[in-house]
């Protein structure tokens, strides 16, 4: 087993577009707990820009190195990134420097298959800022502090998109429109008359 060996092998996912290098969701991950022998900000798992001016030269800088890539795996910053471009928009998968590529690689397909289901194959600049609620909970389900949970694109889309289990059954059978809620509302005020002539 290595040494640095961690859960935490995400140090941040980010989606920028390439045409102004705004970012569009950025998530950069450090570890609840910090080792007893770390010393500053060298650990397996740490956020290395902890502030947002050293995170927004380091984007920049990314997608400078990047735009003319023809790989999907590049070490910025001692870092590996590994990187998918989709229309206008970049995905970007962070890890330290001795991470696994593959299972980095693995993360970045796995968000962009996911935002292809959620978003029906429009992953762009404006699609995303209209799902940000999407692809916030897109990513929240791929990572969470910096924990790699899931990679499979069909778990990760119908785990976003559905209403939680406990709330299915009580949710069949609602009418929501303007008759249904009249409904409701004369049920409720009968009832409600019922109690108060029996005196409660």
């Amino acid at each position: 087993m290595a040494p640095n060996m961690s859960l935490f092998s995400v140090n941040a996912i980010l989606i920028i577009t390439t045409d102004d290098s705004s970012r569009i969701l950025a998530k950069y991950y450090s570890p609840p707990h910090i080792p007893h022998n770390a010393q500053g900000n060298n650990y397996p798992g740490a956020n290395p820009y902890p502030n947002v001016k050293d995170q927004k030269a380091f984007e920049k800088g990314l997608l400078e190195k990047t735009a003319k890539q023809t790989s999907d795996v590049i070490l910025y910053d001692n870092r590996v990134v590994v990187f998918k471009m989709e229309s206008d928009v970049m995905l970007y998968v962070v890890g330290g420097a001795d991470e696994n590529e593959i299972m980095l690689y693995n993360v970045v397909l796995a968000l962009r298959d996911s935002l292809n289901i959620l978003l029906k194959n429009s992953v762009d600049k404006r699609t995303l800022i209209e799902n940000y609620d999407l692809a916030s909970l897109c990513i929240d389900e791929i990572v969470d502090d910096g924990i790699i949970l899931e990679t499979d694109p069909v778990i990760i889309a119908s785990r976003v998109s559905r209403p939680p289990v406990q709330d299915m059954p009580n949710m069949q059978g609602i009418d929501l429109s303007e008759e249904g809620l009249l409904k409701i509302y004369q049920f409720g005020k009968q009832k409600l008359g019922e109690r108060l002539r029996q005196g409660l």
